[in-house]
Parts: structure tokens; sequence; C-alpha cells
């Protein structure tokens, strides 16, 4: 019985340290929600399903295709025709063109160049364009410009990801900038709590003058306005921070009032969004989400520029194919059986294709002067961020001095007061100048891990 007893009481206390485990929300844990399920993630995921599917389309222009042309006329018992034609085409990247043909055709009033064996004849050849459209062509260029929007796409999710991830945890730490502003007026309600019932205690007893009893409690009803104006904040941050908690099924999350931010989320900010390592190299710079969306509109442009220029060259397509009236033997193919023809087709002063060579060309120039400029801006900013987070890392070690100093200059003033050297209102000045150089803690902490994500974001690797 003892044993099961002893169980029991080990099972509850790991049920309530259990529960005040959970009632931490780290950072990590956070972002693994919003990666997973928020809605605007989910939704940049269909911006590469959206390009995936039009890459999809343009490699559909190179598939085999099979046609079939049968017409047949029938008046007063006549038959003026009946024609059969049937094509295989296996078009080919350089715009060539793979053709097998099979006609048969009959009727008393058939045109006489298109009569045919009575089994029918075959033929088998290709076309091709001498000029125009053999190095470049539209079927060639729209696939082209499909895998360069389909990687323009996958950097478009990239930085719209990072944007998001941003804002949540902006917003996080923000939660936890006012959760620990309110950790702070609570402790000093409670201090000026005890330092009023002690001054009236001390007053009671003939050994403070009632000037201290108001002074006390002054001070105790200020500390509980700024805590109600820290909680009303704490509130607005939590309910703005449940906006990028989502479950399945796009279901919104509202925290309960349990639940509270990790507190040591500074010391644990490196190791959750991988950032120790800040030296910026240039290909960091080139890699960059931006640098690659921007370079495969460059990509577009250039494929758009060269299928521009190809339309100056004259349209001259060939066409042969050898006929033959067996199909199963190759050596009934030679060059006595055949049929070609030559197509040749050229504008005389190609002002709209010169025109369109010209608008293509400054495009390029466009993108590639905003290239370099993106680059520039991005170096420059990211310099500047490594200098705020140097400031702040800076700022932070001081204020954290600043806060000890003050911690044990109103402690020093307690003492003095409670031996009767001192005065409540020296106890008071300190003590608000201890809350100010922690709230000045909190906020530079606010800054400096704002700013190292804001540098992730820069780099794109959030």
């Amino acid at each position: 019985m003892r044993k099961i007893f002893t169980l029991l009481i080990f099972l509850n206390i790991s049920f309530v340290f259990s529960q005040e485990i959970s009632s931490i929300l780290s950072l990590e844990e956070y972002l693994g929600y919003v990666k997973k399920y928020h809605p605007i993630v989910k939704q940049s995921q269909l911006i590469t399903t959206n390009s995936e599917a039009k890459l999809l389309k343009a490699r559909g222009a190179f598939d085999p295709k099979i046609e079939v042309d049968y017409n047949r006329k029938k008046f007063k018992e006549t038959e003026y025709y009946d024609k059969l034609n049937t094509t295989f085409k296996i078009p080919t990247w350089y715009g060539i063109e793979l053709k097998a043909n099979y006609e048969n055709n009959d009727g008393a009033f058939l045109n006489p160049e298109f009569n045919t064996p009575n089994n029918g004849l075959y033929s088998a050849g290709f076309s091709i364009p001498l000029a125009k459209n053999l190095l470049t062509n539209k079927r060639m260029a729209t696939l082209k410009k499909a895998k360069s929007y389909n990687k323009l796409a996958q950097a478009k999710q990239q930085l719209v990801v990072n944007d998001i991830l941003y804002e949540a945890i902006s917003v996080y730490y923000n939660w936890l900038k006012n959760y620990n502003a309110k950790l702070i007026y609570e402790d000093y309600l409670a201090n000026a709590n005890i330092r009023f019932n002690n001054v009236k205690s001390s007053f009671m007893a003939g050994d403070k003058p009632a000037i201290d009893t108001l002074e006390a409690k002054i001070n105790y009803k200020n500390r509980v306005l700024d805590l109600e104006k820290s909680k009303i904040n704490y509130i607005k941050s939590k309910l703005e921070l449940s906006n990028y908690l989502w479950l399945e099924n796009n279901l919104p999350v509202e925290l309960e009032t349990t639940i509270k931010p990790d507190i040591n989320t500074l010391n644990t900010i490196d190791t959750v969004l991988n950032s120790s390592v800040l030296n910026i190299q240039n290909d960091i710079i080139k890699n960059h989400p931006k640098i690659q969306e921007l370079n495969a509109k460059r990509d577009i442009l250039i494929t758009d520029k060269r299928l521009k220029k190809n339309n100056l060259l004259p349209t001259i397509d060939l066409e042969y194919n050898f006929l033959t009236t067996e199909y199963n033997t190759t050596n009934s193919l030679n060059t006595a059986n055949y049929k070609s023809g030559l197509s040749i087709n050229f504008p005389l002063f190609l002002r709209k294709e010169r025109a369109d060579l010209k608008l293509a060309k400054l495009k390029l120039k466009d993108t590639e002067y905003t290239i370099t400029a993106t680059e520039v801006s991005l170096k420059n900013k990211i310099e500047s961020l490594e200098k705020e987070i140097e400031s702040y890392t800076t700022q932070h070690s001081i204020l954290k001095e600043l806060v000890k100093d003050n911690k044990k200059f109103v402690k020093s003033e307690e003492r003095k007061f409670i031996l009767g050297e001192g005065s409540l209102f020296l106890v008071n000045y300190r003590e608000v100048k201890f809350i100010e150089s922690q709230l000045k803690n909190i906020d530079i902490e606010y800054l400096l891990l704002k700013t190292k994500s804001n540098l992730l974001r820069t780099l794109g690797n959030l």
C-alpha cells in the first residue's frame, strides 16, 4: 500500500511538472506551427505549383502528334471522292519536325494530284527551317521561359515565406517584451505594497511621520497604474501572436492565459534561427532569393530577345518526304520517289521586328541595372544590420551592469530607510531609476533579437 501511495505522489508531481513545462511556448515550437499550418505559408506553395503546371504545358509543345483527315462525298450513287490522310509528327528541339504519313484516296471526281495506288501511299520525311526558327523558335522559347518562370516562382515563394516568418518572429519578440515588462511591474507592485504596509505600521507605532504613509500610498497607486498599462499591452501582443497560430484544416488557435513566452530566447536565438555564422560573402548575395528572382527575369528577357532577333531572318522552310507503297520494307525508300517543297517569306522593311528587338534589349538592360543596384543595396543593408547587432550587444551588456548597480542602490537605500537614516523619497527615486534601467534592458534585448532576425530576413535565410 505504501508503494502505491508513493507511486501516486510521483505521478501527480510529474503531471504538474509537465504542465509547467508545456505552459512555455518557445520560439522554436512557435515557428514550427507557423511554418506548417499558417495559411499564407500554404498559399505560397501554390506559386511553385502554378509554375510547374505552366512548365508541363510548355513541354506539351514537343509531344508527338497523330493527325487524321478523312473526307468523303457521295451524291446520286456517285462517289465523288473518298480521301484519307493520316500523319504522325515528332517535333524536335531545333525546329526540325519528323513526319510519317499514309494517304489513300479514291473517287470519280478526285483531283489527279491526290491519286494514290490501290493500297495507299506511305511517306516518311522531315521539314526543316533553314533560317528563321532553326536555332530558336517560339516553341523552344516558351519552354525555356517556363523553366525560368519556375526558378522565379521558387525564389518568390522563398521571399513570401521569409517575410511572413519575420513578421511572426517580430510578434513573438513583442509578446516576450511585454511579458517581461509585466513581470517587472508585478514585482514592484508587490514591493510597493509591502513598503506601504511597513510604513503604515511604523506610523501607527509612532516611528514614521504621516507624510511617509501618503508618499508610500501614492507610490503604490502609481505601481498599480503601471501594471494595468503593462497588462493591456501584454494582452494585445498575445492576441496579435494568435494571428500566426493555426492547426490543421485552417483552424485558428487562441492562446490560453497560462501560456507564456520563453524568457531565455536571447540565449537560444542563434541556435533556433541558425544565425551563429554571420560572415557575409559574395556568394551569399548572389544566392539571395531576390537576386535569383531578378536573374530568372533576366533569363526570360534574354530568351525573348533571341526570339525577337530570330524574327529578323527570312522564313525558308524545306520539306522532303520519301514515298513508297510498302511500309514494311525499308529498301523501298529511294530518292527516285519523293515529295518536296520549299517556302520563302521575307518582309521588306522589318520595322515591326526591329522595334520589337529594340524594346527587348531595353527591358533586358533595365533588369541588369536593377540587379546591380539590388546587390549593392543588399550588401550595404547587411553591413548596416551587422553594425546594429554589434551596437545592441554592447548596449545590452552595459545595461545589464546598470541593472545590477541600480539594484544595489535600491537595496542600500531601503536598509538606510529601515534604520531611519534615509528617506522614502530616495527609496522611490532609486527604485524608479532601477525600473527604467530594467525597461531599457528589455527594449535593447527586443531590438537585438529583432535585428538578428532582420539580418536573416535580409539574407533570405529565415
